[in-house]
């Protein structure tokens, strides 16, 4: 959430920043409530003060011998606390008031971000490597999957529904391998922590990372106050919650694999073919907390950590800066990489590298402190994926198939395999 200062003293800006997002925020709304909220908080606080003095004179009156005075005066103090009594209950409901409406106001567009409409505003930042050129009409993910037997979707959709993967064989050995490398590299060639995070959180977690309210259609819940992660986003940027670190200590690096669930309500109709949109899929994150200084040059090595396994794998992509409308409600500024579909013949969203600045630091109260006995300050919080591995294993199968022979494994992930070579 915004600092509530921000707010106050600059309700037009942070009202254009959310339309720069396409999000109407209720500003008016926020501002004649904590008008009335620091109304009565002022008038609170001061009948606490008075409260609190007129308490402090009984036994000086009582010492002096001044008795009637003294009853006089806790005459007084009863009433003022009947009066506190009352107003206490108003404020707090006002303040949950202004907080139910602040999880409703986003977080604000860096300067940098382009303005947009949709997609087609997206800035193409750079590319790496060329299209696949194959010898042959590029063929689907799902039919190599079905010549050599690496997905099951019909056995799968019994199971579980539609929407739901099981791999087989060499398909699930080849994902396996997939998330397996990716944490290694990240921990090994990049300097991050690694972290394996349940794969349930409560409500509080979600709403540290934005989740919740704004996106409760697309989770899971299994229980009152349980559900299933929608990223590993979520529990590992709330390892720190309510913490307050050394700045000795940051940057904090995590790269962490986990299973993710998402309902995709708002995406009915999209991708059905393959394993291009899934209701489970696997994914690697990595998750920074920094000094608010540091944070754009730590977005940029971010998008570069998550570039770095594509040249590693020689895969064609592109770096894109989304636009206003097309940004997360959470974050301030967001990077995609896209990965090619030889097959498809369009680009593929595979991660999302994002600056939240403070704003999930000040929903779960992560801070530091820059020295000993300093106020602490909100860090900033970044993550990407690095990657998602649904679109991953399409675009390999696509891009390496050989008609009649199989599937060429890259040198890097041979080991992982266990083989250079898939076939039937």
């Amino acid at each position: 959430m915004l600092d509530r200062q921000l707010i106050r003293e600059n309700p037009e800006f942070v009202r254009q920043g959310a339309l720069k997002k396409r999000i109407t925020a209720p500003i008016d709304e926020w501002i004649a409530t904590d008008q009335e909220w620091r109304t009565l908080n002022a008038e609170l606080e001061n009948k606490k003060a008075e409260s609190n003095r007129i308490s402090k004179s009984v036994g000086e009156l009582m010492a002096q011998g001044k008795r009637e005075e003294a009853e006089v005066a806790k005459s007084s103090t009863k009433a003022l606390k009947e009066e506190i009594s009352g107003l206490e209950p108003k404020v707090r409901e006002l303040d949950a008031t202004l907080e139910q409406m602040e999880l409703s106001i986003p977080n604000l567009p860096h300067e940098t971000v382009p303005e947009g409409k949709d997609e087609h505003d997206n800035v193409v930042v750079r590319s790496w490597g060329s299209p696949a050129t194959l010898p042959f009409e590029p063929r689907p993910h799902w039919d190599v999957a079905d010549e050599i037997g690496l997905l099951d979707l019909s056995r799968a959709s019994k199971i579980s529904g539609s929407g739901f993967v099981v791999y087989t064989g060499w398909g699930a050995k080849l994902q396996r391998a997939l998330f397996n490398f990716m944490v290694d590299h990240q921990v090994a060639k990049n300097g991050y922590h690694e972290i394996f995070p349940p794969y349930i959180v409560n409500s509080a977690s979600l709403r540290g990372t934005g989740q919740l309210p704004k996106f409760e259609e697309d989770l899971y819940k299994v229980e009152e106050d349980l559900y299933l992660i929608p990223t590993a986003e979520v529990p590992v940027t709330n390892l720190y919650r309510d913490e307050i670190l050394d700045v000795a200590d940051l940057p904090i690096r995590m790269a962490a694999y986990s299973a993710c669930f998402r309902k995709e309500a708002g995406a009915a109709g999209k991708d059905t073919r393959g394993i291009q949109r899934v209701h489970q899929f696997d994914k690697v994150e990595l998750v920074k907390l920094c000094t608010p200084e540091s944070s754009y040059d730590e977005l940029e090595t971010l998008v570069t950590d998550a570039e770095s396994v594509l040249q590693t794998l020689g895969l064609h992509y592109r770096v894109v800066l989304l636009c206003g409308p097309e940004m997360s409600f959470s974050n301030a500024k967001c990077y995609d990489i896209e990965i090619w579909s030889p097959a498809m013949q369009k680009y593929l969203e595979i991660s999302s590298c994002s600056n939240f600045e403070a704003f999930q630091a000040r929903r779960a109260n992560i801070r530091f402190r820059r020295e000993q006995g300093a106020k602490p300050e909100f860090a900033h919080v970044l993550n990407g994926s690095g990657l998602a591995t649904p679109r991953l294993f399409a675009v390999l199968l696509e891009t390496f198939y050989e008609p009649g022979i199989g599937i060429r494994i890259p040198e890097p992930l041979q080991s992982y395999v266990g083989t250079d070579l898939i076939t039937k």
